[in-house]
């Protein structure tokens, strides 16, 4: 079977069940246009208030961060007017109390979702790691696939152009896979790329997975992706599931904070490969 036919065999679609970072900024609410384009199934957008972290000031009178109330409304407003950008898909919402980043990725465990996306602030990558940026965090923690949404040069149509990273390995074959559904789904280019400028390709395996023109670079993965990229809306990359400070260094992650279009980052669910560890054992 082909690869990339067996890495769509093996696995659910990436868009079947989407979940949305939204915070009253206009990045979620872009980010929940864009996952209301690309779902094809169950879409949630999630919205949570935290005042546990910033117990502190001075002054007369209830800090605002310490109104709970007035918290909850400003997280229920933002959910309503990023309702409106995904209404075409009509999103469930949900308002809950809680770090932004662990609620999303609590609800991505609860309800095993394919997808979590969140838009980008554009914070740099080492100070969206050490501040702990809610798009940083969901990067190295998400249990699943993510999508760091950005608006390009304000295109109302997306994806219209979709460039993906194949290096041969079996997450960049899922990776191919998406991005060729993606392509199916909405007519929009595809542009494959290998580079050839870090660890060795393993050029039988890149033909088994892309059976059609790519461009073959030179340089090292994240300098190609970004470059080939400069036209795109779109970026698709695989992801081995690193977490944490191992994940710091990653193509996936360094792409997600350096490309200028959205990113999807495709990273197999943790209790799909739990399963099929408990297949391979029985």
């Amino acid at each position: 079977m082909h690869a990339v036919e067996t890495a769509t065999s093996q696995r659910h679609s990436v868009f079947s069940h989407v979940i949305v970072g939204i915070d009253g900024s206009t990045e979620s609410r872009e980010a929940a246009r864009q996952a209301a384009i690309l779902v094809d199934g169950e879409l949630t957008l999630l919205a949570s208030y935290d005042i546990a972290a910033a117990i502190a000031g001075t002054g007369i009178g209830v800090p605002v961060y310490l109104d709970v109330d007035g918290q909850r409304a400003a997280a229920e407003d933002a959910l309503g007017r990023a309702h409106e950008s995904a209404a075409a898909a009509s999103p469930t919402s949900l308002v809950v109390r809680g770090r932004p980043a662990d609620e999303l990725i609590s609800e991505v465990e609860r309800e095993q979702s394919t997808l979590v996306v969140v838009g980008s602030h554009d914070y740099s990558r080492l100070a969206g790691f050490v501040l702990g940026s809610t798009a940083t965090e969901v990067v190295h923690k998400a249990p699943c696939s993510v999508l760091v949404a950005r608006r390009k040069d304000m295109r109302e149509e997306f994806p219209t152009n979709v460039v993906v990273g194949v290096d041969g390995s079996r997450e960049s074959a899922t990776a191919f896979a998406a991005a060729c559904q993606l392509s199916e789904r909405f007519n929009a280019e595809l542009w494959p790329v290998v580079a050839h400028g870090g660890k060795a390709v393993n050029r039988r395996a890149v033909d088994a997975i892309v059976d059609r023109w790519r461009e073959d670079s030179p340089d090292e993965p994240v300098g190609a992706l970004v470059t080939a990229a400069a036209d795109a809306d779109l970026l698709v990359v695989g992801s081995r599931g690193l977490h944490g400070l191992k994940a710091l260094g990653s193509v996936a992650e360094r792409v997600a904070h350096r490309a200028g279009c959205s990113v999807l980052i495709v990273r197999e669910p943790t209790w799909e490969r739990r399963s099929e560890g408990l297949a391979e054992a029985a």
